[in-house]
């Protein structure tokens, strides 16, 4: 027997692979910390070989021989009646495939609990027997079920019930010492005679045990340890601490500890740093070299008995927070023990949503009506007063920053259109009923960095909202709870919010690390605004590959002109309310090219439908006929003609009717402001002595023959369509600058486009797909409407996954065959991806398996798609 046991403490470990696969998981947990020179525990490995087949040893005196060293160091004697040592046996399986009882005490008999009560008192002592029973007839139960003794199973199982109700109820000792002598009977002959014999016929039970278990191809061990108590007189203490903080990441332990108290149940803890300092120093110690060891925050038990210190457990901890781990990659790092790529693959890149957006101190909730569910559209935390309109909430946002009040606001609706962007915008969060992931509320939320929630069960009226048997009326506080792993939820009123912070999370010096391994393929981001562009730059964005240019007409003192343009009677004053936008535009991008000098700045001209544009509601239009009878035009449209011509221009399907590439066709002049005031902010910047890199998008193209028109122009008899190309130049001229490398090329969201990609890229310099329209256009699926049916989708496996998140197998196809069949024809074609699939990672592995050269996602999502980026970039060793 004697070398199928092995003897482990702080100061002796075995090393040798072969024994090490014999003595299990905890075998090995347990010679790993041995090996860090901790005060551990000392104790001894039954292997393997023989953990089986020890009905066939007679253990008593080899248990009496080994034990002498356990003495030894814990200073007592495992059988003395006046202070005894006791024992736990800890199985230990090769593979976690099943869970095993809890065996502690041994060693607590009729000789010996007298002196053990002495130390702890009768209470504890009879519940610490009870205890001990309940892990052996938990053993005694598993051996009658692989007998199939059904009986003796069920009586076992009733016992054990009651005994855990006993365990945790408030009893005497005399009641607990009744109970005890009532169990006997379950228990083996002679189990409470003597410490040894106890511990041999447990030992071999459970030997029993494991040799009846399939599971079990004699590869589980048995570990034996001495127990210690934080109640063994008062010079005990038990506790636990974390090595940093989880939250804030801070290399400060935290914890609790628990003076002449077993464990922290009913007992009143104190902050593990008004512990005495001799033990707050070896507490520290221990956290920073078993961090430093496992290279994470750990989770660590400990207990003092008698002014010795023993550390009793460690482990993994699931509740520390994103920026917690990275504080400690760093500190890690920062120190030599980890090295970049160790540091960039310990994130997952979904996790940092979490630093990316507020999140609910979930203590603060726990008063708070809660409704959950629903489909999580941008993540983080938003809490704010409910308004039910756009028009609404920017005037309660008014109000509320001219009194000096709580401008913190929530928009309310069915559903969000363009003209609600701006409420978006400037509100906390978004609650919406229809659409899902992909819904516009969810996409605009996700690019300013807010918070959406789908609720599809939401119904509204008027100003109240119904969900299930809660009201929402409008002024009411919510607080939305959207976290990216979990379910989102609803409470009603105000919770307390953990804000993100960039830097002090370490957000900014990993995201430095991440980009050391993201080369050649590259992440750019969709902005629209100076304040998003800055943004982007500061989370490591290579380029704007988006710049959505018809939410720069939704600003307050623009849209009216906007519509005033679109409803104007004759070309001369549609270019007349033009003029009036262009220096607009030029500042918009002249701001933006300036923050991103030096990288590529992809500009998509107007493509929503013009009717997206005018009014949708009373208040809106109620506005804009006050505004239109300011107008200076020698017969101002009466209220009925403007609405007449609002109902005009509506379509049946817009999605694919007037809108994109077609108004540059039928208002060529549209297109022309855009690039005048796109070369006039370039050729401003050039005279500054600033690099500019512009690249000009022409959305929805159908064949090569639109894009050829709108670069190049076109005469015929009776009109004219003036090229880009020929704007760019005339600008040029005009400002006497030197002529500056843009390209232009086109959004590939039609499977007509991506087929016939061959030809476009005669015209285009570079593709960028809108994978939202593309899904939309080869599925057949409206990304708004999609979640109304999408459960019974999911329920009969029909599809697999949300498409508005995991790009389809056939759009795949589709980007894949425009990428080969463009670069056919031009081989320098430059291609990307810039729908909001953009910062899923599956998606972005598929982007660089297909040849593509960057993704384009919101600003807030950058560095997810970075992080994605490196990983794969070390996974596949290209650097």
């Amino acid at each position: 027997m004697k070398k199928n046991v092995h003897f482990f403490s702080d100061k002796e470990f075995i090393s040798n692979k072969v024994v090490l696969e014999k003595i299990g998981i905890r075998g090995r947990a347990a010679m790993e910390l041995a090996s860090l020179d901790l005060p551990i525990l000392p104790g001894y490995v039954i292997d393997s070989e023989i953990a089986s087949e020890l009905d066939k040893i007679s253990l008593k005196s080899h248990l009496k021989n080994f034990f002498k060293r356990l003495e030894a160091v814990r200073g007592r004697c495992f059988g003395d009646p006046d202070n005894p040592m006791l024992v736990k046996i800890v199985i230990s399986p090769n593979l976690v495939i099943t869970s095993y009882p809890t065996l502690h005490n041994y060693g607590l008999t009729e000789t010996t609990l007298s002196g053990f009560i002495k130390f702890v008192g009768g209470n504890f002592g009879q519940h610490e027997v009870q205890f001990l029973i309940r892990g052996n007839l938990e053993i005694e139960a598993r051996i009658a079920e692989f007998e199939n003794r059904k009986d003796d199973v069920d009586t076992l199982k009733a016992a054990i019930e009651e005994l855990d109700k006993q365990l945790n109820a408030d009893m005497t000792a005399k009641q607990r010492e009744k109970s005890v002598q009532q169990l006997l009977p379950l228990l083996p002959k002679d189990f409470f005679s003597d410490p040894y014999t106890q511990l041999e016929i447990s030992l071999k039970r459970i030997s029993h045990m494991l040799k009846l278990d399939d599971l079990n191809h004699n590869d589980t061990a048995l570990l034996i340890q001495p127990m210690v108590y934080g109640n063994y007189g008062k010079d005990s203490v038990s506790g636990g601490f974390y090595t940093r903080n989880i939250v804030t990441g801070d290399r400060v332990i935290q914890g609790d500890f628990f003076q002449s108290a077993f464990n922290s149940i009913g007992a009143t803890g104190k902050d593990i740093h008004k512990i005495a300092k001799t033990y707050l120093t070896q507490l520290e110690r221990i956290a920073h070299t078993v961090e430093d060891h496992f290279r994470e925050i750990r989770s660590i038990r400990f207990t003092i008995e008698n002014k010795k210190l023993w550390l009793i457990d460690q482990r993994s901890v699931m509740s520390k927070s994103t920026q917690s781990e990275i504080k400690t990659l760093l500190d890690l790092h920062a120190r030599k023990v980890v090295d970049d790529k160790f540091v960039v693959n310990g994130i997952k890149p979904q996790q940092l949503n979490e630093i990316l957006h507020p999140i609910i101190n979930l203590d603060s909730v726990s008063r708070l009506v809660s409704i959950s569910g629903g489909i999580a559209g941008a993540p983080g935390a938003a809490i704010g007063r409910v308004f039910f309109s756009t028009e609404g909430l920017l005037d309660a946002y008014k109000e509320a920053q001219h009194r000096g009040e709580d401008t913190r606001l929530i928009l309310c609706l069915y559903a969000t259109f363009a003209e609600d962007v701006k409420a978006i915008e400037v509100a906390t969060g978004a609650l919406s009923s229809e659409g899902g992931y992909a819904a516009h509320a969810s996409v605009v939320a996700r690019q300013y960095g807010k918070v959406s929630l789908v609720k599809p069960d939401m119904r509204i009226r008027g100003k109240k909202a119904f969900i299930g048997e809660y009201t929402i009326k409008e002024g009411d506080y919510i607080t939305l709870n959207v976290p990216y792993y979990g379910e989102p939820a609803i409470y009603l009123g105000t919770a307390e919010l953990i804000e993100p912070d960039p830097e002090e999370s370490g957000m900014l010096d990993f995201n430095k690390l991440v980009h050391k391994y993201v080369k050649d393929f590259h992440v750019r981001a969709n902005a629209d605004s100076p304040r998003d562009t800055s943004l982007a730059k500061t989370f490591g964005a290579a380029g704007i590959g988006l710049c959505r240019t018809e939410h720069m007409f939704f600003d307050e003192k623009r849209i009216n002109k906007f519509r005033e343009m679109i409803l104007s009677d004759s070309l001369e004053e549609r270019k007349k309310a033009l003029d009036q936008l262009l220096p607009i535009q030029k500042t918009d991008f002249y701001k933006i090219f300036k923050i991103m000098s030096e990288y590529e700045v992809t500009i998509r001209l107007l493509d929503a439908p013009l009717h997206e544009f005018l009014p949708h509601n009373e208040n809106e239009m109620k506005k804009f006929v006050a505004y239109m009878k300011t107008s200076k035009k020698k017969k101002p449209l009466s209220e009925k003609e403007i609405k007449a011509r609002c109902e005009a221009l509506n379509e049946f399907n817009p999605m694919l009717g007037h809108r994109g590439c077609r108004i540059a066709v039928s208002y060529p002049e549209i297109y022309e402001m855009q690039i005048r005031a796109i070369f006039e902010a370039v050729y401003t910047l050039q005279r500054e002595g600033i690099r500019v890199k512009p690249e000009i998008m022409i959305p929805l193209i159908m064949n090569e023959s639109e894009l050829k028109l709108i670069i190049y122009g076109k005469k015929i008899e009776g009109g004219a369509i003036r090229g880009l190309i020929d704007v760019e130049e005339e600008v040029r001229e005009a400002m006497k600058a030197k002529p500056v490398d843009y390209r232009i090329g086109t959004m590939i969201e039609l499977p007509v486009a991506a087929l016939g990609a061959g030809e476009i890229s005669r015209y285009a310099q570079f593709f960028s797909f809108g994978t939202n329209d593309l899904t939309q256009t080869t599925t057949g699926l409206s990304r708004d409407d999609f979640n109304s049916f999408m459960p019974d989708y999911t329920q009969f496996d029909i599809l697999d996954g949300n498409p508005f998140q995991i790009l389809n197998h056939y759009v795949k196809e589709l980007v894949s065959i425009a990428v080969a069949r463009g670069r056919m024809t031009r081989p320098d074609l430059v291609t990307g991806l810039c729908g909001e699939h953009g910062a899923v990672p599956e998606n972005i592995r598929f982007c660089m398996d297909a040849g593509l050269n960057y993704v384009s996602c919101s600003s807030y999502s950058v560095p997810i798609a970075a992080l994605t980026i490196a990983q794969e970039n070390i996974k596949n060793s290209k650097l």
